[in-house]
């Protein structure tokens, strides 16, 4: 049995008469009629009977004809779920995210502009270091990424773009000797410990490359993998931290920020996805904003 046939047949059935429905479906009568009488070999017995004015059900097809119609309708349904999915009206977008994402507001505007547009997409994030954003987005429990450029590792099979830069500032406590200055140096730092944000030694090795004077003493740097935590240290009095210049959002009191001079720009802000990307919902989050 296929659809068609009970098309055919319910056409039949609602219009009473093989040439008014013929022309509702726009098919021959003849073609009609072997589509029905193909049910009916298939039911095994007569679905109408035919008179020279009208077909009227048999038992058996006022039986069927509520069915068919069931059956038609969640056809149409299924069709309908799918058509939704692709064109990623429907359906999920789970996102790994690092705290400086939402700190820019880079992570809030896209999750609003796209709410706007798919309200029935379900969103969730979930807060990761870097590493473990790019292995979730390759094993298939991440959609997407957004993460700070600090040595992603093996990104084979992965789509990375830059989503927007880093600039980094100074934090301290506001009765340190620099919180006076209007800027501190790469140089000033060497002689205080520092905090840094970074969650592995991969992250220490990059960090190493964008601050070489950070080499002259490493015993002076210390390397803490939550926001909140280098900014506790630093009220704590333990050393002063570089971060992003966004962190200053976190508005602590008994903190200070200042611009960071003589020093490479801080790691990119990343967006990582896959390339072979199925989801219809992931890739109108994509095409939103032409993101990739």
């Amino acid at each position: 049995m296929e659809l068609r046939h009970l098309r055919y047949f319910v056409a039949v059935a609602d219009e009473g008469h093989f040439g008014r429905a013929s022309a509702l479906l726009h098919v021959t009568q003849s073609t009609l009629s072997a589509q029905v009488q193909a049910l009916e070999r298939e039911v095994g017995g007569r679905l109408f009977t035919r008179t020279s004015r009208r077909v009227e059900l048999t038992e058996a097809g006022e039986l069927l004809l509520p069915e068919a119609r069931r059956a038609l309708a969640q056809a149409g349904r299924a069709l309908q779920v799918a058509r939704e999915s692709v064109r990623g009206e429907t359906g999920a977008v789970r996102i790994g995210f690092s705290g400086v994402a939402v700190l820019q507001g880079v992570l809030s505007e896209d999750l609003h502009a796209f709410g706007q547009a798919h309200p029935r997409v379900g969103l969730t994030l979930t807060e990761l270091p870097p590493a473990a954003q790019i292995q979730q987005v390759r094993d298939g429990a991440l959609d997407l990424g957004y993460c700070p450029d600090l040595g992603l590792g093996n990104t084979d099979g992965l789509r990375v773009t830059r989503r927007a830069p880093t600039p980094l500032s100074v934090v301290l406590r506001s009765d340190h000797e620099l919180a006076s200055a209007s800027a501190v140096t790469i140089a000033a730092l060497t002689a205080h410990d520092l905090i840094v944000f970074a969650n592995s030694e991969e992250d220490e090795t990059v960090l190493s490359r964008l601050w070489p004077a950070l080499e002259e003493d490493r015993s002076r740097v210390r390397l803490v993998g939550s926001t909140l935590g280098v900014l506790a240290l630093v009220l704590a009095g333990a050393g002063i931290a570089i971060a992003p210049t966004a962190t200053e959002r976190i508005a602590l009191p008994g903190l200070s920020y200042r611009p960071l001079h003589g020093a490479p720009p801080g790691p990119d802000l990343l967006l990582i996805g896959r390339h072979e990307e199925t989801s219809g919902a992931v890739r109108a989050y994509l095409a939103l904003d032409r993101l990739w």
